[in-house]
């Protein structure tokens, strides 16, 4: 009897730990399936991030290439403007320097026709006498008179074109400056809306 006591007990104890140890291997399982579960879970979490990530870089990649090629565009058109204001400058001077060049010719082909008069008039003052002497004065008078006319003409007309041009000059100059301060605001704005755009995004997230 003492021995069936024991045996039975043995017994006992036996499906004891053997339920226990099923008990600790389901709720291991369990914690097992669980934590499988959560780390499935990040993992699709983290791919969700990673694709938001993935759109947000092609985003701002999109935005740099697009403010690159806006910027290389502003580079060209200020260039082109740089370089037809060079020309027009260089222009106006060149028209300023032939002006110049043909008033001094003018003015040595006066003082030149004047010392021939004088001279032709010395020569012939004893035959021809007053009569000749009056006819020729007021002939060159009437010449003179003739080439000052066209003269302050000309030079009206050269001084209204060269102040046109000198202000063209200076409205091509404020334009330019005016589109070079446009372009520098255009570009400060697009850098600010896209750091404001990342900084929500990456906020966001």
């Amino acid at each position: 009897t003492f021995q069936t006591n024991i045996r039975t007990e043995l017994k006992n104890w036996k499906l004891n730990l053997i339920q226990h140890h099923k008990l600790q291997v389901r709720q291991e399982k369990e914690k097992h399936a669980a934590y499988v579960k959560q780390l499935c879970n990040e993992m699709e979490n983290m791919k969700e991030l990673l694709h938001t990530y993935e759109i947000a870089i092609a985003r701002k990649d999109e935005v740099i290439a697009n403010l690159t090629q806006a910027l290389e565009k502003q580079k060209e058109r200020v260039e082109l403007m740089r370089t037809f204001t060079l020309w027009r400058i260089q222009h106006v001077k060149a028209n300023q320097e032939e002006y110049a060049n043909r008033i001094a010719d003018r003015h040595f082909r006066t003082v030149l026709m004047k010392k021939v008069w004088a001279a032709w008039r010395s020569l012939r003052e004893e035959k021809w006498k007053d009569k000749v002497e009056k006819a020729c004065q007021l002939r060159a008078e009437d010449v003179c008179i003739q080439l000052t006319n066209g003269y302050e003409a000309k030079i009206a007309e050269l001084t209204d074109a060269l102040e046109e041009a000198k202000a063209e000059i200076l409205q091509l100059h404020s334009e330019r400056d005016q589109y070079e301060d446009t372009m520098k605001k255009a570009f400060m704005r697009g850098v600010c809306a896209l750091n404001l755009e990342a900084m929500t995004m990456f906020h966001g997230k």
